[in-house]
């Protein structure tokens, strides 16, 4: 006979490790599923840090879970004595603000500007004389740029977080089964039976948050809607180190050009080295297989279209890289929605590159409808309704 569960969590990453830790703090009998042994590098929550900011440009919905997101994750740093939130300061530099996009959203500046305003978040605004005052790291401004700067912002450890979620989830009543494939879920009268290539499980409500592979395991309403990308994470090292210096060091996104390609990401020097990167949404990839290495040339690439010129005392030569993926929707937003079919099964989803701020509020709040408990944030603004699939494929 299956065990029984009140809710199930699949997929055991940035949403559904904290997912998991929500249904402990609520008292639930809960399991977590996962093919892998979190925290892992096969999906999208690893590479060492993840930039972290409290007023959010993607939408004024995002800053709520933003903020509850640190609330957790302050929570956890309490519980376990460990450092997960870096406040080091971050900077989104861009040249027009309402021309080029970021993220899918044209206006990201005056959008983080008006959510800092609207919560109460310290922040200010730049103009390319007083960036490069604050920050002689960035060089090769061209003059006409702007930048929101904030100083509570910084960057978020994806790896420890996650197991600092699943550390916190164990109690009596919370199983973990890791190295375990979920074959196929089953809606039944008495509940929602799950067949692993290990057992056999069954609870009264399952989160699917499988990342890439909800574009394998979900319906196709929803599985239709996702993408999955490969990104190439850089290191480069820091040759000199004298405007790198703590609290002159911040997290940034920079977009530099007058399109949306010409923009880069990054971070302050951590172990000698300063990790950079760009998104990519034109080639897809297969989350079942393995992803090619990054090459020389990627690397290449990225010094000379992106950081050469603009970050001062770094040096050419790439010395380690790695690769993650992002699973998208077209319109950049989060997708959380219900099985068409079977209110019990929920799908968690397309964080589009942008969703480990968020993360731990997501899983949170998710945790709290499955129980059916109050929860201060608002998940509809996510759902897959007929209204935004039509603008998709408009």
């Amino acid at each position: 006979m299956a065990k029984g569960y009140d809710v199930a969590v699949v997929g055991l990453g940035a949403v559904g490790s904290a997912a998991l830790y929500a249904l402990s703090k609520l008292g639930a009998r809960a399991i977590g599923i996962d093919q892998f042994a979190p925290p892992h590098d096969r999906g999208s929550s690893h590479g060492d840090t993840r930039i972290t900011r409290q007023a959010i440009g993607e939408g004024v919905e995002y800053t709520p879970f933003a903020l509850r997101t640190n609330a957790i994750i302050e929570e956890a740093e309490a519980a376990l004595g460990i450092e997960l939130l870096v406040r080091c300061g971050f900077v989104f530099i861009t040249r027009d603000d309402l021309g080029t996009a970021h993220h899918g959203r044209f206006g990201f500046l005056a959008e983080a500007s008006r959510a800092a305003m609207n919560h109460g978040v310290p922040h200010e605004l730049l103009d390319a004389e007083e960036l490069r005052r604050q920050f002689p790291q960035f060089h090769g401004l061209a003059g006409d740029e702007r930048a929101y700067y904030e100083p509570g912002g910084g960057y978020l450890r994806p790896e420890q977080s996650i197991d600092a979620m699943l550390q916190l989830a164990r109690r009596p009543g919370v199983d973990l089964a890791l190295n375990t494939k979920l074959l196929s879920l089953a809606l039944t009268s008495t509940g929602v039976v799950m067949k692993t290539d290990r057992d056999t499980y069954c609870a009264d409500q399952v989160i699917m948050c499988t990342g890439a592979w909800l574009t394998r395991l979900a319906p196709p309403p929803i599985a239709r809607a996702l993408t999955v990308h490969r990104q190439v994470l850089h290191w480069f090292s820091v040759d000199d180190s004298s405007c790198w210096r703590p609290g002159r060091s911040p997290t940034y996104i920079w977009v530099h050009g007058l399109n949306s390609a010409e923009q880069f990401y990054g971070f302050p020097p951590l172990d000698g080295a300063v990790k950079i990167a760009t998104e990519q949404y034109h080639v897809e990839c297969d989350p079942n297989e393995n992803m090619d290495a990054p090459s020389v040339e990627e690397s290449k690439m990225m010094w000379h279209e992106h950081a050469a010129g603009r970050l001062h005392g770094v040096a050419p030569a790439a010395v380690r890289t790695a690769t993650c993926m992002y699973t998208a929707s077209p319109d950049r937003r989060f997708v959380i929605a219900p099985d068409p079919n079977d209110a019990r099964v929920l799908y968690v989803s397309a964080c589009s590159g942008h969703g480990f701020k968020h993360a731990a509020a997501v899983g949170e709040a998710v945790a709290h409808r499955a129980l059916g408990a109050a929860t201060g944030l608002d998940l509809s603004t996510f759902a897959l309704s007929p209204e935004r699939i039509e603008r998709w494929y408009a």
